[in-house]
């Protein structure tokens, strides 16, 4: 076994100190990406410094499920670079990290990765923050558009230009919308939010969204562009006409984008993505106790919202230490506890997670231990 959180050779240990140095100053001094634990026990049971990286959809959440589980922890410290879906997934695998969260699973490649930082049975998912990516943009005086799927795909790969089109007039018969030329805006870092948003294209128009499905934008659809969410949202915002997709939390003031579902157009809220995510299917081929799902993007279920962004935290079965073990299991029952959910929810507007799915986490979770 090479790096992992098992116990990590020399080589690997380096590799986890660039991965976290190289994600800014905030970001934690830990070798490695393991749990420092101070002595003497917390007020709340859990101590130590615990690392995660990943999904920049899920900072206003986790900010929220850091300040919670720290005051209940006050010798205990959660430090979240928000760097991207990849850049997560990409140093938990390298032992560099000691969760990472992540709006799309781990592919097979990364998963059979993880089984050398976590044991034979590899990392597992627990979808921890649930929400919908909102189409989201900048046209004074609209607050809300229909579009269909087709209509949304060509509008993002540039078959349509400006506002007045007649695919978006047609859908729009009340509205007044000008000549504005439409200006796409989207990440140019491997992102969770860009995959979900593509999967959403690539089922609800197949004809128009012909590229394979990735967590990098097409360079043949390249157009404005930012990093991160928030990066997305400030460049929609200060340019007139454009429109982006967006983790819904962060989008603003932006008008909105209202979604052909079958023979309606269905708003954005946490209740319609909780719909959404209630007809996913598990991913075949994983733990037994796994989270991963696919989601039914083409979904015509009434009141579903079907551009949904279900971002996991990814963690392992087992850590090198008790310490590590314990702080990354308390951190874990909090997030999905409900107390954690309502959390989350009130910070960012996402759908707390059912009963079920709870108490599935929960159970995932239980499984966390200490290397035997």
């Amino acid at each position: 076994m090479k790096a992992s959180h098992l116990g990590r050779s020399a080589a690997v240990l380096a590799i986890g100190s660039l991965a976290l140095t190289a994600c800014g100053s905030d970001n934690a001094t830990t070798t490695g990406g393991g749990a420092e634990t101070s002595s003497g026990a917390a007020a709340g049971g859990a101590a130590g410094t615990l690392t995660g990286i990943g999904s920049s959809a899920q900072q206003a959440a986790m900010t929220a499920w850091q300040n919670g589980f720290q005051q209940a922890n006050p010798e205990a410290t959660v430090q979240y670079s928000p760097d991207g879906s990849g850049a997560g997934r990409e140093a938990f695998v390298a032992g560099g990290a000691d969760f990472a969260g992540s709006d799309a699973y781990l592919d097979d490649e990364e998963y059979e990765a993880s089984k050398e930082v976590c044991g034979p049975e590899g990392a597992f998912h627990v979808p921890a923050y649930i929400s919908p990516i909102a189409v989201a943009f900048n046209l004074p005086g609209v607050e809300t558009v229909n579009m269909d799927g087709e209509t949304i795909a060509q509008v993002f790969t540039g078959e349509i230009s400006t506002w007045n089109d007649p695919a978006i007039a047609d859908q729009n018969p009340d509205a007044d919308l000008p000549d504005t030329p439409i200006t796409v805006v989207h990440r140019n870092d491997e992102s969770g939010t860009t995959e979900n948003f593509q999967e959403y294209l690539a089922a609800a128009a197949p004809e128009v969204w012909t590229e394979e499905v990735s967590g990098n934008w097409p360079s043949q659809w390249a157009a404005e562009n930012n990093k991160g969410t928030s990066g997305v949202v400030e460049t929609t915002t200060s340019t007139e006409g454009a429109i982006t997709y967006a983790d819904a939390s962060a989008v603003g003031d932006l008008g909105t984008v209202a979604v052909g579902v079958g023979e309606d157009y269905v708003q954005y809220s946490s209740d319609a993505a909780a719909r959404a995510v209630e007809a996913s299917a598990p991913v075949e081929g994983r733990a037994e106790y796994d989270m991963a799902m696919d989601l039914e993007r083409d979904t015509t279920e009434s009141g579903a919202y079907p551009i949904v962004l279900v971002s996991y935290e990814i963690f392992c079965p087992q850590y090198d230490s008790q310490e590590t073990a314990d702080l990354v299991k308390a951190f874990g029952e909090y997030v999905v506890s409900e107390e954690g959910q309502q959390a989350a929810a009130d910070a960012a507007g996402s759908a707390p997670m059912s009963e079920t799915l709870r108490t599935r986490a929960q159970e995932a979770i239980d499984t966390i231990t200490v290397a035997g």
